[in-house]
């Protein structure tokens, strides 16, 4: 039964939604190295613009980039949203959801999130399961698709490393044995090291990624509020990318300030990491651009005290000036809202007109009015730099009714060079080639 405090904020978010705060810029306005940044537009209720998930009718596929053409690899999966593809060619995708976070749940703030969560397509539970795909005849569907890692916790990230498969959960990272060629692993893993997890644990997904000779594992683990909300003790060791050591599960602090970072990718120029990161919500459709960045080790990003560089958050108690005052600008900013997630470089991508950049999946907002994002991007590169404006690769995951088909996640090149797009709301992975 649906309690009156609830009801009351039901109806007080919908007359606000009714008369509402809405975007005077362009997505386009809030991209590139210098994004427009208008003053905060911060409303009783925060704008809530949901883009309620319907799934895709037989036969219906996004749109592709003229040059392009889009393929189911494949269908019915459960809430797929990350992809890694093993040396030989088999691909794996993280089918997973929210862990149980009860504390993140608590109060009027956390209900309505619960809803807006649900309406969303993320409601659903968490398989907790690697499925491994296979492409036998190299005809662009997935063939064979095994159970290749379950009974997990909300699995995100993964990444091999010699015969060493790495697993990102959501409260600790493990390690597996792993042979080419095998279907399915049942050795039971070996905990590296714990990360920040709990009954709160707000951005629950972490991201792994290993340096190109091994030594070492860089992890991505989100805030555990908007903006500190929950108080700064809730923060210890997120808004962060860990370095570990694989071996002894020793770590340190690589980069911080970084609200929500979840693609992660090495620069083939220049040999730097990249990461795509979630900025803030909740001060207007325009406010704050989402971003992609190199990250300088030690570098700071802002998190909570101020955003893009050293504009500071007002809401923030108490404030932090000396920490403000070495924030880094992010590089690019990819559009307020957009909820940017995946992250890919196009090293071995055979997409006609696509050889130099980022692919970026955008998982699309909430707090924006009209949406942004529900798309794949392609951020073109030169000299290891972004140069120039998007372009976009994937689009129409929302009808004409502004309901989501489909949600984008993440974006990885397989070994033929094509795209592949894991869609958790579509429940599908989809393949993009050329013509």
């Amino acid at each position: 039964m649906l309690k009156p405090q609830h009801a009351v904020v039901i109806v007080l978010a919908a007359g606000l939604a009714a008369c509402g705060e809405s975007s005077t810029l362009q997505v386009v306005d809030g991209t590139g190295p210098s994004p427009k940044l208008p003053e905060p537009n911060k409303t009783l209720i925060p704008t809530v613009n949901i883009a309620p998930a319907i799934g895709w009718a037989n036969g219906a596929t996004p749109t592709a980039a003229q040059s392009l053409k889009v393929t189911a690899f494949a269908e019915d999966l459960d809430h797929p949203r990350w992809l890694y593809v093993l040396p030989n060619g088999d691909v794996l995708v993280a089918e997973t959801n929210a862990p149980a976070k009860p504390d993140d749940s608590k109060g009027i703030k956390g209900w309505i999130a619960d809803k807006v969560m649900a309406r969303a397509g993320a409601g659903v539970p968490s398989a907790n399961r690697i499925t491994l795909l296979r492409d036998t005849d190299h005809d662009g569907v997935a063939e064979t698709r095994t159970a290749f890692i379950e009974n997990l916790n909300s699995p995100f990230g993964m990444t091999l490393v010699g015969n060493d498969l790495y697993v990102a959960d959501a409260d600790k990272l493990l390690r597996f044995p792993y042979q080419a060629g095998e279907n399915h692993i049942s050795a039971k893993p070996v905990k590296v090291v714990d990360l920040p997890g709990g009954p709160l644990n707000h951005h629950w997904t972490k991201n792994v990624i290993a340096s190109k000779d091994g030594s070492k594992l860089y992890v991505t683990v989100g805030s555990n509020s908007n903006v500190g909300e929950n108080g700064m003790d809730k923060e210890q060791g997120r808004a962060a990318i860990w370095e570990v050591d694989p071996a002894t599960g020793s770590h340190r602090i690589f980069a911080s300030g970084l609200r929500n970072p979840n693609g992660m990718d090495w620069e083939p120029t220049t040999g730097k990491l990249w990461t795509a990161v979630n900025e803030r919500d909740e001060i207007g459709s325009d406010l704050v651009p989402d971003y992609i960045t190199s990250v300088q080790d030690g570098g700071f990003y802002g998190w909570p005290y101020s955003y893009y560089g050293q504009h500071v958050d007002v809401r923030v108690n108490p404030q932090n000036p000396e920490l403000v005052a070495k924030a880094i600008a992010p590089d690019y900013a990819v559009g307020p809202h957009t909820a940017s997630l995946g992250l890919s470089f196009a090293d071995g991508s055979t997409l006609p007109g696509f050889a130099e950049g980022a692919f970026i999946g955008q998982h699309g907002s909430w707090n924006r009015k009209p949406h942004s994002g529900y798309k794949v991007i392609f951020v073109p590169f030169a000299a290891g730099k972004p140069a120039g404006m998007p372009i976009d690769v994937l689009t129409g995951f929302l009808n004409a009714d502004e309901k989501a088909m489909g949600r984008p996640v993440g974006v990885v090149i397989d070994k033929q060079g094509d795209l592949l797009v894991a869609d958790d709301v579509g429940n599908k992975v989809w393949r993009v080639s050329g013509k």
